[in-house]
């Protein structure tokens, strides 16, 4: 696949399944197919979209044992769908993928959780310099009992690097934040940059040895330079702003339940924005990603 495929560049090398299909070939088994079973070589069956192998004789096609196997939905438009997903900075809703797709909301909903199941990140420890700030999930109110009640989210961000939102739970508090913290950063990070929160009170906790430096918002400070050194949790607070104007603008309402799904979306295509085959890369994680079933998605968390 070239790298920064445009929308018409798309069509053009995938607008049909049997195209969608040989890219699938491709991706899946660059120096040709082997056998699912065996590994061995595996020769195309003639018209039938399926391979037998040449040693246990095993059939199968491309999307055996992956996300796409038993699929009634056309692959043009799961590759189409996954384009728009990867493209759309702020994230696109289904409602929307409904109508630009011609599916049914159940059907485009559904395609999308699956995808975003595709976009999870294997787990990877922050350093050098991290920003850390928490943002409240679940609507504006001045009522403090509602806002009780709202889902934390907790943002780390490596300057230069890579982007964790983490959900966490209610209510939120240090041990729940050194906790998460611990999780997604490295012993040897050099400075944890935070607002004045109570909830940063890094002297309180040997999770990591590194400077903690903090903005005073409060006083409307949020730059601040120590020497070379820029103390601001800018950066972070910009992520989440890209997040928040994804759940205003395009989901309009996020659920507990799949609010990690967003979260795992947004840090993925984050993440990946400076990642010229971004399509290409997310296509080979739908290939390695086992299915997810709608009912698992539907019942009660």
């Amino acid at each position: 696949m070239t790298p920064n495929v445009n929308l018409c560049q798309l069509i053009e090398q995938f607008g049909n399944d049997e195209k969608c299909r040989k890219a699938l070939e491709t991706l899946r088994w660059p120096e040709g197919p082997k056998c699912l079973r065996c590994n061995s070589d595996a020769t195309p069956v003639n018209d039938r979209n399926t391979f037998d192998c040449d040693s246990c004789h095993y059939q199968f096609t491309v999307t055996t044992a992956t996300i796409f196997h038993d699929t009634h939905l056309d692959l043009w438009k799961w590759f189409l769908c996954t384009y728009l997903l990867c493209e759309s900075r702020k994230g696109m809703s289904a409602n929307q993928l409904k109508r630009t797709l011609g599916v049914s909301y159940k059907t485009a909903w559904y395609l999308c959780h699956r995808i975003r199941k595709a976009m999870t990140e294997a787990d990877h420890k922050l350093s050098g310099t991290v920003e850390v700030d928490e943002m409240y999930i679940g609507g504006h109110t001045k009522n403090s009992d509602k806002w009780k009640k709202h889902t934390p989210v907790i943002g780390i961000r490596e300057r230069g690097g890579h982007l964790h939102f983490i959900k966490a739970d209610a209510p939120l508090n240090q041990d729940k934040v050194y906790e998460i913290i611990a999780r997604n950063v490295d012993k040897t990070v050099d400075v944890i940059m935070t607002d004045e929160s109570r909830l940063y009170n890094f002297s309180t906790t040997a999770h990591h040895r590194a400077q903690h430096k903090s903005v005073n918002h409060r006083a409307e400070e949020y730059v601040r330079y120590e020497g070379e050194m820029c103390v601001t949790t800018n950066a972070i607070e910009s992520a989440f702003s890209l997040f928040k104007r994804g759940v205003v603008g395009a989901w309009h309402k996020v659920s507990v339940k799949h609010l990690p799904a967003y979260l795992q979306e947004m840090t993925w295509r984050f993440n990946n924005r400076k990642n010229q085959y971004l399509f290409r890369d997310t296509m080979l994680r739908l290939l390695q990603s086992d299915n997810i079933e709608y009912k698992e998605l539907t019942k009660a968390a």
